[in-house]
């Protein structure tokens, strides 16, 4: 069998024992077994992008199952032919057949295994982006229920176009909540309609509006994925999902609930790949950093992170523990549920199922001799009481709070029935923090600042006069941040440190007011997100949302 050339490519016809001899992909040498054949090596395939009539319909295969058995893919076409990047140029029949399929020459250059398998899952993801998302009505997924169940991950990019609607719909609901950066899925039942919301950046956008026919099928097929039990819709159920999206890992959390027109489904979406746990990723100021780094290497105490729920306290904790993990550290944790698994740390999952709650696996972890102790949440006494008796006798204690700011854990301390003598002896300090969406660079709009800005936000209204330029967020947007005028978040922080005059003020029974106004050194949120204004990170709209206001004139 031949394989037709372009004008710039000499026609290579194998010898038919070299097929058997040099069949398997080729890996190491693969240059120059390309130059010996005559062939042009690439190592880099770049961006692959070649036209839709190349790997739709009846070519789909071609991009699925089949290339990725003989590692090659599609990657262009012009007058000359269809050009393709093989691994091991020696599978002539494969070659062939494309000439066949394509009825057009076929032009051959040999790339690296690993860059053809990435290239593929890039086509793949590139249509599962554009593909409509619309589902048939007289179809039904039931077929693949059992294949789903067993699966340990799934590759959301491997669906074939002969896959069930339903499967083809939340696959690519899945894939366009991670390429749009979403934390969460919400899929919402109404009395006509089954809405779709993503989460980005902490603020839920309508993505999709399903009719309500398709309503049991999606639900069904969302909780097989996740091993929960279909026949159920009475009661909450809580799963989980691992998936690969394009070769990536995400652990997807769902969260089902009984509502009035049917279940509702919460999907979150943790990111492995994307997860960078350091100090330099958490948006702290010089001084705040500078001092937070200072407490996480004592070797006992209480430090707590305080804020609403979703505003990246137990990013903050592990960011923590990531930086003080080394090998003459025994750090173990107990969380609800265990987010992220750091390397070198114990991490245990509380289950109230089997009465293992924070409090009992603290009480488990103080006799597996630990250096830093981090608890996922202090909810009530019994926990709060063992962790501030783990911090008296030796150990770093970590953990969360929910309350509005730094001041108020204090008062959260008290109201739990905490003596006041063991705050001051235990804690050392305490952080509130929130998360801003941080403007996109590439379309953020500059505007000098007013006064009714810097009278909110706290700041020197000489800045207004000066005509100091800040920014804010494009009410069009652009590409780059999926036209929102924001990308990404950061954090905004205010840190107590408890020193002697807080200590006395907590021996006092202060209130939250009173300590605020004795930490003259502690920088409020609204204070921290000001700073991040004037140096254009993200808006004054945004610091506000996130803020209250101070309770101190």
């Amino acid at each position: 069998m031949s394989v037709e050339q372009s004008n710039d490519q000499p026609k290579k016809n194998a010898p038919s024992g070299a097929a058997g001899a040099a069949g398997s992909p080729i890996s190491n040498g693969a240059r120059q077994f390309a130059e010996q054949l005559g062939y042009e090596f690439r190592e880099n395939l770049g961006q692959i992008d070649p036209p839709r009539t190349l790997v739709r319909g009846e070519f789909s295969r071609i991009i699925g199952s089949w290339g990725k058995q003989f590692k090659l893919v599609p990657i262009s076409e012009d007058e000359t032919g269809v050009t393709i990047a093989v691994s091991d140029p020696l599978h002539i029949e494969a070659v062939d057949a494309l000439r066949l399929c394509y009825e057009r020459p076929i032009n051959v250059v040999v790339a690296p295994e690993s860059e053809i398998i990435r290239a593929i899952n890039g086509i793949r993801t590139n249509l599962m982006s554009d593909r409509d998302s619309s589902l048939a009505p007289e179809e039904d997924d039931s077929s693949s229920s059992s294949d789903i169940a067993t699966s340990l991950k799934i590759d959301v990019t491997d669906a074939e176009d002969d896959d069930a609607p339903i499967i083809r719909y939340v696959n690519t609901l899945i894939f366009r909540a991670a390429s749009r950066r979403a934390s969460d899925i919400h899929i919402e039942p109404f009395e006509d309609s089954l809405k779709v919301r993503f989460r980005i950046d902490g603020v839920l956008h309508d993505v999709d509006t399903q009719d309500r026919r398709f309503q049991a099928a999606i639900l069904s097929r969302v909780k097989v994925m996740a091993n929960l039990n279909i026949a159920e819709k009475r009661l909450p159920q809580d799963g989980r999902i691992g998936l690969r999206i394009a070769g990536q890992d995400v652990d997807i959390r769902v969260s089902t609930v009984p509502t009035r027109y049917g279940e509702r489904i919460v999907m979150r979406l943790l990111d492995k790949s994307k997860v960078v746990l350091s100090m330099e990723t958490l948006g702290l100021n010089k001084p705040n950093r500078t001092e937070l780094e200072r407490f996480i290497r004592k070797s006992h105490g209480i430090i707590l992170v305080t804020g609403p729920t979703g505003s990246g306290k137990t990013t903050t904790l592990y960011a923590c523990l990531t930086e003080i993990n080394s090998v003459d550290k025994n750090i173990l944790t107990v969380e609800d549920p265990v987010e992220y698994e750091i390397g070198g740390i114990g991490q245990m999952q509380v289950n109230p199922k089997i009465d293992f709650t924070f409090a009992s696996g603290l009480r488990s972890i103080l006799r597996q001799d630990p250096d830093v102790i981090m608890v996922g949440e202090i909810r009530d006494l019994e926990t709060v009481t063992i962790a501030i008796q783990a911090s008296l006798t030796g150990h770093l204690v970590f953990s969360t709070l929910h309350t509005n700011d730094a001041p108020g854990a204090v008062t959260r301390l008290l109201d739990m029935g905490v003596e006041p003598f063991l705050i001051s002896s235990s804690v050392i300090a305490i952080m509130a923090q929130r998360l801003v969406r941080t403007l996109c660079s590439s379309c953020r709009v500059p505007h000098p600042i007013s006064e009714g800005e810097c009278r909110e936000l706290g700041i020197d209204p000489g800045f207004a006069t000066q005509q100091t330029t800040i920014y804010r967020a494009s009410d069009a947007g652009c590409e780059e941040c999926q036209f929102t005028g924001y990308k990404g978040r950061t954090g905004i922080h205010e840190l107590l440190v408890i020193n002697d005059t807080i200590r006395n003020a907590i021996m006092d029974r202060a209130n939250a007011s009173e300590i605020r106004a004795r930490a003259t050194k502690m920088q409020s949120l609204r204070s921290d997100g000001a700073e991040k204004v004037l140096s254009g990170v993200t808006s004054a709209e945004e610091v506000l949302r996130v803020t209250q206001e101070d309770l101190l004139e």
